[in-house]
């Protein structure tokens, strides 16, 4: 039972943040008849939904801390073009959090992490069908060649080995071990140099801006507030409310409020008793003309690039830079992201970059989300996701917008309380 199962439904709901799991939260709550009020200090989709690979990946969404970071050792991850990058002035905090994160890259965690994760995964994508279905103009489509590609078949036993515990965990992935050839043949995009790939089914994509102003659209056409350039100060439970503070309207009263404002959400949700570290893991991506778009998502795990068709061009993204999210796009992040996929990438002119991005994707350190409610039966947190907001943004929404009406928590949210 939920904190907030003895008092009445809300009938106002502030939410904090504008990106995909705020405003699917903020969807899903309308759908049960609460009036919802948006926030965000700077806009639609500004943060790490904007820039990202837009992979509705659910039979990938695995526990970020593994055994095979710990594999990276203390001189690759202090490298500009290492795909895990810590700067060597890490700060007291951030070298908590990595602590905590070695703590957690075990495989008996992962283990546990990833059993955790699958009921969730389940329903990513019927809650994103329930959001297209219930009005948002977007589309998620079909991957129906999604591939991992490697240089070799040695290379990609790594890969193979994680579907298989995946797989032990619990979790529905359907795959197919290709030759180089025959990657070739599904993906004329892939060079020479791709010797082995492995085709992974049922897996979907999206242009991630797109979509998620889209959902904005909705959210507002059924009445919903956004209130965009307005950051929110502080929180306050009073009795039979909480009175949300912002810098631009002063304070305002609401039955509940929901904390999904990504890497900052300790700011705010500490007060109620979140202790979790939430660390900006940092994201790069820009886009680039190529001779052939391909059909479907293209990932490179050796080198943590993935690639992604969005129109007529190809988005390229990865990296994992622990660093302070406001600081600014680092080059050497993007040049990395070059180098490491010039060589597997046939016709794409990766010279001839657009939109180059980094966004803050807000991970744990045991790599589970936080997503209930806080010390406040007035106050739940939505967050930390690591890489699979996208992905896992409107199940999230969809399960916790019942969790405050009902003062039930579903029970795919139990391993992903606030308070642990």
């Amino acid at each position: 039972m939920a904190p907030n199962a003895a008092g009445p439904s809300p009938r106002r709901v502030a939410v904090v943040g504008a990106g995909m799991v705020g405003l699917s939260t903020a969807w899903f709550l309308q759908e049960r008849g609460v009036e919802v009020t948006v926030y965000d200090r700077r806009d639609v989709a500004a943060g790490a939904s904007w820039g990202n690979a837009g992979w509705l990946t659910p039979g990938l969404a695995t526990p970020l801390p593994e055994p095979a970071v710990l594999a990276y050792g203390l001189r690759a991850v202090l490298s500009p073009s290492s795909p895990v990058y810590v700067p060597p002035s890490a700060s007291p905090r951030l070298l908590r959090f990595l602590a905590g994160f070695a703590r957690n890259s075990t495989a008996s965690r992962w283990r546990r992490a990833m059993e955790s994760l699958v009921p969730i995964n389940g329903r990513a994508l019927p809650s994103f069908d329930a959001l297209t279905s219930g009005g948002v103009r977007a589309e998620t489509i079909e991957a129906g060649s999604f591939l991992a590609a490697y240089r070799t078949a040695e290379e990609r036993r790594v890969l193979l080995e994680e579907i298989e515990h995946i797989r032990a965990a619990g979790q529905r992935l359907e795959f197919e071990a290709l030759t180089g050839d025959r990657a070739r043949e599904l993906e004329p995009c892939l060079s020479g140099e791709v010797g082995a790939a492995i085709l992974l089914r049922g897996q979907r994509y999206i242009d991630p801006g797109r979509f998620v102003h889209a959902l904005a659209d909705s959210v507002r056409d059924r009445g919903g507030k956004i209130r965009t350039g307005e950051a929110v100060e502080g929180l306050r439970d009073e009795a039979g409310g909480v009175a949300v503070r912002t810098s631009g309207a002063g304070s305002e009263r609401y039955d509940a409020a929901v904390i999904a404002s990504g890497v900052w959400l300790g700011e705010l949700a500490g007060r109620f008793g979140v202790r979790a570290l939430v660390q900006a893991g940092r994201g790069y991506s820009f886009s680039v003309p190529v001779d052939r778009v391909p059909g479907a998502p293209v990932y490179f795990p050796a080198q943590r690039v993935a690639c992604t068709p969005m129109g007529d061009r190809l988005r390229v993204a990865g990296m994992m830079e622990f660093r302070r999210p406001e600081a600014p796009l680092d080059g050497r992040r993007i040049r990395a992201i070059v180098e490491a996929a010039r060589p597997l990438l046939r016709g794409a002119d990766l010279d001839e970059r657009r939109d180059e991005w980094v966004g803050s994707r807000p991970c744990t350190r045991d790599g589970l989300p936080l997503i209930g409610a806080t010390r406040s039966p007035r106050v739940f947190a939505a967050g930390g996701h690591g890489m699979w907001g996208i992905t896992l943004g409107p199940a999230t929404g969809r399960l916790l917008s019942e969790m405050i009406v009902t003062g039930r928590r579903p029970a795919e949210l139990d391993p992903f309380d606030p308070l642990r």
